[in-house]
């Protein structure tokens, strides 16, 4: 004989929920809801009166106007359009070297988030991590006008965040100033470097060139004075040589002279016609195109130009060259040209090609331009102290507060309602297990008897 135990099936619920009924159960528990949510709702008015409120402000630049740049741009030493200049600002601000800067120099806006214990650059990264936002235009966006920087700043209360951000705007434009002016500074400096450099280039070149030109002309006089005094010397040469010349002529006439009994000047007729003895009273005229030798001279005359030849010391009266050679040589004892190069006092006024050189130096050393005057960018908004606090905002709390605990409470009286289907549920089933081992017992006794 067997015997087997089977539990029926019983049907717990459908697949589906009955809305209906745990509707019904959730409206049951509305008190314990509203509880659950009033509850919350205190804590989160808790929170939002008790904490720390938070502020935010901003500030907005914009370029400034093309004639603020204007002296600097004319200057042609620094080009700054307007668009640089604010992106030059705006890399100011983002800076961790300027926010540091301003940190150190105004520590009294910033006590709040010193902390004993911390060094300065620690409390400075409190600060500097998440308070300061820089925010450009989106430059895939058409809908901005015109470039702009945005400085935004989140502050708890105690801390003076308008002058803080508007201090650390001035603060980047006046370190922006420095800059430009000390680039300024640099700049003119090396161009007058370089000027002075092409000067001190041109005076070598004409030193250079000056020397060059008196020892040209000193070696032109060297080298005309040598050809003069060998001019002269040939010259000189050449006269000795004609006189002994002339004298050994003289020499010789004077002999055929004597020999012919000339003793005064006669011609060749003179001389025939006193050998027929004519008369003494006729005058006669001689036309001959022969050059009469020199012996009828005569002894005398002859003898007297030999005697003043022999006693003549110098020649030079005879040639007229020589007397010209002289005056050349006088005049170059002393180079005229020489003297006026050497005796010149403002050589830099000689000075070729310099005069570009000379404006621009006169033009960068009286260059006036006051830098502390020129607007960089325009503060478009200022930092305003705000009109309410944005963090914690205290409606929104106690409103999230109260859906949150309703939100648990539903929750809560959901999860009972299921709790309590199934303890429904496994009473059934130990209810229908009862039933079911007695039928069974009976069923066995009924089967022995």
């Amino acid at each position: 004989m067997s015997s087997s135990f089977r539990v029926p099936p019983v049907p717990l619920s459908d697949d589906q929920i009955d809305l209906f009924a745990l509707s019904q159960a959730i409206w049951r528990q509305k008190l314990r809801i509203g509880m659950v949510a009033v509850g919350f709702g205190l804590i989160a008015a808790a929170y939002a009166y008790t904490a720390t409120p938070e502020y935010h402000v901003s500030s907005v630049l914009r370029p400034a106007a093309i004639n603020e740049l204007d002296a600097l741009n004319r200057s042609d030493i620094y080009k700054l359009p307007p668009g640089a200049a604010l992106k030059k600002v705006g890399a100011s601000l983002e800076s961790y070297d300027t926010r540091l800067g301003f940190f150190r120099e105004n520590r009294k806006l910033f006590e709040e988030f010193e902390r004993p214990g911390r060094t300065l650059e620690q409390s400075f990264e409190e600060f500097n991590a998440d308070s300061i936002k820089l925010s450009l235009p989106d430059p895939k966006k058409a809908d901005s006008l015109s470039a702009y920087i945005k400085l935004s700043m989140n502050y708890p209360k105690g801390v003076d965040g308008v002058a803080i951000l508007n201090g650390l705007v001035d603060y980047a434009i006046k370190t922006e100033r420095q800059q430009i002016a000390n680039d300024m500074e640099v700049i003119v400096a090396n161009r007058l470097s370089e000027i002075k450099g092409k000067l001190d280039a041109a005076r070598a070149r004409y030193e250079n060139d000056k020397e060059a030109k008196i020892a040209s002309l000193t070696e032109a006089d060297t080298v005309r004075r040598a050809q003069l005094q060998d001019e002269l010397k040939a010259l000189r040469t050449q006269l000795k040589t004609r006189r002994t010349n002339r004298v050994a002529q003289l020499d010789e006439a004077i002999g055929i002279a004597r020999s012919l009994g000339i003793k005064k000047p006669a011609t060749p007729s003179s001389l025939g016609e006193a050998d027929r003895g004519g008369a003494s009273s006729v005058m006669r005229t001689e036309i001959n195109n022969q050059q009469i030798p020199l012996y009828f001279m005569g002894v005398d005359a002859l003898m007297a130009e030999k005697t003043a030849l022999m006693r003549r010391k110098s020649d030079d009266f005879t040639e007229a060259r020589i007397a010209q050679i002289v005056k050349e040589l006088q005049l170059l004892e002393v180079n005229r040209k020489i003297e006026v190069l050497n005796a010149r006092e403002k050589e830099d006024l000689f000075l070729r090609d310099v005069e570009p050189l000379r404006a621009e130096e006169a033009r960068l050393r009286n260059l006036n331009l006051d830098i502390s005057r020129i607007k960089l960018v325009t503060v478009d908004r200022l930092a305003l102290e705000p009109l309410a606090p944005v963090k914690p905002r205290k409606l929104l709390l106690v409103a999230l507060g109260l859906l949150l605990g309703a939100l648990v409470g539903v929750a809560f009286a959901g999860f009972q309602y299921f709790i309590s289907l199934k303890k429904v549920a496994v009473e059934k089933i130990a209810s229908l297990t009862r039933g079911a081992a007695a039928e069974n017992t009976a069923d066995r006794l009924e089967h022995r008897l």
